[in-house]
């Protein structure tokens, strides 16, 4: 029976500076992304920036980069996963009809005058 070596890979602290940067950068354009209004698609760009840094933390962080194939495989499962059953809540949450027959999500008010909570 052979036996398995374990080795570790060791990363450069110059490669967890420019992550933590990396991370920081992308903290603050979540900040300055929140201030903006991009109308239905402030969920995109809000999804977008927080699958990257989710990336950056699971392959440097967790040292997801540096395992095993199977390891990666694992994975790469979970987010397939993940990625299936934000498809279909997303794709229920679309489809929603209230009891008044109105479809949700309700388009965002624009102007003061149309606002019927006002």
């Amino acid at each position: 029976m052979a036996e398995h070596q374990h080795t570790e890979h060791i990363v450069k602290p110059g490669i967890y500076m420019v992550i933590i940067t990396s991370l920081l950068i992308l903290t603050g354009l979540t900040v300055s992304a929140a201030y903006v209004n991009l109308g239905r698609y402030n969920i995109v760009v809000a999804l977008v920036i927080a699958t990257l840094k989710a990336t950056l933390v699971v392959l440097f962080f967790m040292h997801a980069k540096y395992t095993q194939r199977r390891t990666q495989l694992v994975i790469i499962a979970g987010i397939f996963w993940l990625a299936i059953l934000l498809f279909m809540t997303l794709s229920d949450y679309i489809s929603r009809i209230d009891y008044r027959g109105v479809r949700s999500p309700i388009s965002q008010v624009t102007s003061h005058e149309t606002c019927p909570f006002s």
